[in-house]
């Protein structure tokens, strides 16, 4: 552009920049010495600065080219330039900014020579030189300083993050140690919690014979500062009072942990190293702080964790214990029906048997052929349904069996077979009954509550057969455990309430038909046997409850 042609008039190298990258000006000097110049990013590559205190991973920071394009304000800087033969050639940078244009002066100062016949120029450097030091060594403090801060906000940070993110006690501790013994480089830390006048050691972190649950007590001076809530920093042979000496001192910090004013653990943390503190005290403080909010809020959570699980145990003991009540009532109230019935079935059978007697007497007299035969019929037919209703009554006496409450011996296909007996008119003419019972000898059992259950199990199954089909039984021996199987090719159970059948209170049937106890007490029974109850269903195809009891 012909408005920069005065800088040819310049005997160092002028380049002017627009915005950030279009290189609009080159002095005549420029394209002598730099005149393998193709664009500006390789020129800027080629330039370093003469000592960078930068350190980054992005190349373009290193590039004092970079650097005054992207200033905002004037830039100043000695650097280095590689030629195409290898030299490395020094220059002062300097740019100037003129609205959208930043224009770049080069002074070559690679010879000495200049430098000493020029004393006062050599003199000015030098000032510029101490000055730039003594800028440089006050950027490296504050660098190292914000380093240093950056290490413990983000020191203070994780541990943060560790404390949220854990109810656990033992994981809060223990990842607070870790950090710890990193930054100070401990051999050996642990917490130890207050208990009256000393401290119990619970978490450890670092050599692996720390003893846990040993009490510890710590000398007068190590106290005082506990009491004060202030940190113990000093150099010992001992780490507690009693303990075997160490070798050599070594740095012991003791760490007060405080909630509320009250002081409910230390940390302690030990270290060859030989170091001041200044900047870690206020990690320590920090940590301080917040562990004992984190161990009284995850104590907290513990104790509600537990009493959440005693209420729900205790939920759990009072639904057993209502169905047992239940239960036990229905059997009672069942009992008390059975044996009136009973007496009032048995008080006209009696009367009834007399009078067959009486009549076999007095068939017997009966001369005429035809009628004494028409009698014997009239009497035979009589007898079976005496005996009949006789068998009736004693198989229900052996259902109910109220007086059969402790463990006994029984036959189960024995028990299947009463079990069907009794519910014989929810069978009959319905429901086709086969029957592949085992060779299994009488196992230790309360027959009377798997009567119960063989009868929930079996009424269901013919409840769930609309019209005619079939009931399979079966029952073997599997790895000393008693299988018995109820299978039945009914409309089958919904795939969403196969988890909820066994739950007090569910019931499928309408109002009035079911009270949604009967499969949960089945359960409730099987479990004090020991043994499992499951379900197999398929909707269109059929149930099979599938009961273990263990034969020991």
């Amino acid at each position: 552009m012909k408005k920069f042609d005065f800088f040819n008039q310049f005997r160092d190298p002028v380049i002017i920049v627009k915005d950030y990258d279009e290189v609009v000006f080159r002095n005549n000097i420029f394209r002598r010495i730099f005149n393998n110049f193709s664009n500006l990013k390789r020129f800027a590559h080629k330039m370093n600065f003469e000592m960078c205190p930068l350190d980054s991973e992005n190349i373009d920071l290193y590039s004092p080219i970079f650097q005054a394009v992207t200033s905002k304000e004037n830039f100043t800087a000695r650097i280095s330039y590689v030629n195409n033969s290898g030299q490395t050639l020094y220059y002062d940078l300097t740019t100037v900014k003129r609205g959208i244009y930043t224009i770049f002066f080069l002074t070559d100062v690679s010879s000495d020579v200049l430098l000493v016949n020029n004393e006062k120029e050599q003199k000015n450097y030098q000032n510029k030189l101490k000055k730039l030091e003594n800028e440089n060594e006050e950027l490296q403090k504050i660098r190292s300083n914000a380093q240093a801060q950056a290490f413990r906000i983000a020191l203070i940070n994780k541990i943060s993050n560790i404390i949220r993110e854990s109810m656990d006690i033992s994981v809060i501790k223990y990842s607070v140690l870790k950090e710890l013994s990193l930054m100070f480089g401990c051999f050996k830390a642990y917490y130890a919690e207050h208990n009256n006048e000393e401290f119990i050691i619970t978490e450890s972190y670092g050599e692996n014979n720390i003893q846990k649950e040993i009490p510890v007590k710590f000398d007068e001076m190590v106290m005082a500062k506990i009491n004060k809530g202030e940190i113990s920093i000093g150099y010992s042979l001992s780490e507690y009072v009693g303990a075997t000496p160490f070798k050599q001192s070594v740095l012991k910090i003791v760490v007060p942990i405080f909630h509320l004013q009250k002081i409910i653990g230390v940390i302690v943390l030990l270290s060859y190293q030989k170091r001041e503190l200044n900047d870690e005290l206020e990690i320590l403080d920090a940590v301080s702080s917040q562990l004992g909010n984190a161990i009284i809020r995850a104590e907290l959570y513990r104790k509600n964790a537990q009493n959440v699980k005693e209420l729900k145990q205790a939920l759990d003991e009072l639904k057993t214990t209502q169905l047992q009540l239940i239960n036990s009532e229905k059997m009672a109230s069942l009992g008390q029906l059975v044996a009136g019935i009973a007496h009032e079935i048995n008080t006209p059978i009696a009367s009834i048997k007399s009078n067959h007697d009486i009549l076999s007497k007095l068939t017997s007299k009966i001369e005429n052929p035809d009628i004494k035969e028409m009698f014997s019929q009239i009497n035979n037919i009589d007898k079976e349904a005496i005996d009949r209703i006789s068998r009736i009554v004693v198989s229900l006496k052996k259902f109910v069996r109220l007086d059969e409450a402790e463990l006994q011996e029984a036959d189960i296909n024995k028990e299947i077979d009463l079990t069907l007996e009794i519910i014989r008119h929810e069978t009959k003419n319905k429901v086709e009954i086969e029957k592949h019972y085992g060779n299994i000898k009488p196992i230790k059992c309360y027959p009377n509550m798997l009567n119960q259950v063989f009868t929930n199990i079996l009424i269901n199954a013919c409840q769930a057969i609309e019209t005619k089909g079939k009931i399979e039984i079966s029952t073997e021996l599997k790895n000393n455990n008693l299988e018995i199987r109820f299978k039945d090719n009914g409309k089958g159970i919904p795939k969403e309430n196969l988890n909820k059948i066994f739950t007090a209170g569910f019931t499928t049937k309408g109002v009035g038909v079911g009270t949604g106890l009967g499969l949960a007490i089945s359960q409730k029974i099987i479990d004090k046997h020991n043994g499992k109850i499951r379900v197999i269903s398929e909707i269109g195809v059929g149930s099979e409850f599938i009961i273990t009891i263990p034969c020991e």
